[in-house]
């Protein structure tokens, strides 16, 4: 009898092979569907082998459509996932749902303050995925995005500071996180007050080069049709570049002052 050459041996024993769909995330508690078509010879289906972390699922994969029962994987809520999907040649699966591995907004804020020094510090619960913390400030009749902080996103309660840089009277600071649905979340507002900081005086009313501020301040030009021309945070603002007109002008908790560029 003749053998078998050891290379067309390990051809006839694996599917021939296109690639993998690779799926990364976080565990969310719910699990996988996969569309699975027939493989392009027609006999058999696309999916030969699906793992998770790298351990093969056992799963029934022979049909049009299966499921993948994460929770036969020993994964604890947040835990991070690889999942591979690997399909034979001229043929695609389809992974259904691949969202139920992204990470979801769900934090509780246990407690929040801000101290005498500025450190705002917020500690949290409940969070299932790694997502960032939007601290924002209420400036101007808005919410003003100051800074961001990355979340843990595991189970448990975190602790997270931010140094916080204040305007005259009192300010009002809060945190967000928005996931996959657009949707964000919000904690409650605290406010603070810092006595040191005085209020911001600025001049000339008609500049030429540049607007001088008394102490560094954000601040925001628009022009008469509501174009957002200026941004920023510093103690002189140059208005050189921008044509003869008029101009509205918020910095420090101003809003809405006016300035004419000469």
């Amino acid at each position: 009898m003749r053998s078998v050459p050891l290379f067309l041996a390990a051809s006839l024993s694996f599917p021939a092979f296109a690639g993998v769909i690779v799926i990364e995330g976080n565990f969310q508690g719910k699990n996988l569907f996969i569309q699975n078509p027939f493989s392009e010879a027609g006999v058999g289906f696309c999916v030969f082998e699906v793992t998770v972390n790298d351990q093969i699922a056992t799963d029934e994969i022979n049909s049009s459509a299966f499921e993948v029962d994460m929770n036969n994987f020993g994964l604890k809520l947040s835990d991070k996932v690889v999942v591979k999907v690997k399909h034979k040649d001229g043929c695609t699966p389809v992974v259904l749902n691949p969202e139920v591995l992204k990470p979801k907004s769900t934090f509780d804020i246990v407690k929040q303050a801000i101290s005498s020094d500025g450190t705002y510090t917020w500690t949290t619960a409940n969070e299932t995925g790694e997502l960032p913390y939007i601290v924002e400030q209420k400036r101007w009749n808005k919410w003003v995005k100051v800074g961001e902080v990355m979340g843990d996103g595991k189970p448990g309660e975190h602790t997270y500071t931010f140094k916080v840089t204040p305007h005259s009277g009192e300010n009002t600071f809060r945190v967000k996180q928005t996931d996959l649905t657009k949707r964000a979340r919000f904690s409650e507002a605290v406010t603070y007050t810092d006595a040191s900081v005085a209020p911001v005086t600025w001049g000339p009313v008609k500049p030429k080069e540049e607007i001088v501020f008394s102490s560094k301040t954000l601040f925001e030009v628009y022009d008469q049709y509501g174009n957002i021309v200026k941004r920023g945070y510093a103690d002189r603002l140059e208005v050189a570049s921008l044509k003869k007109d008029l101009y509205y002008l918020n910095y420090d908790n101003k809003l809405g002052e006016t300035f004419i560029k000469r």
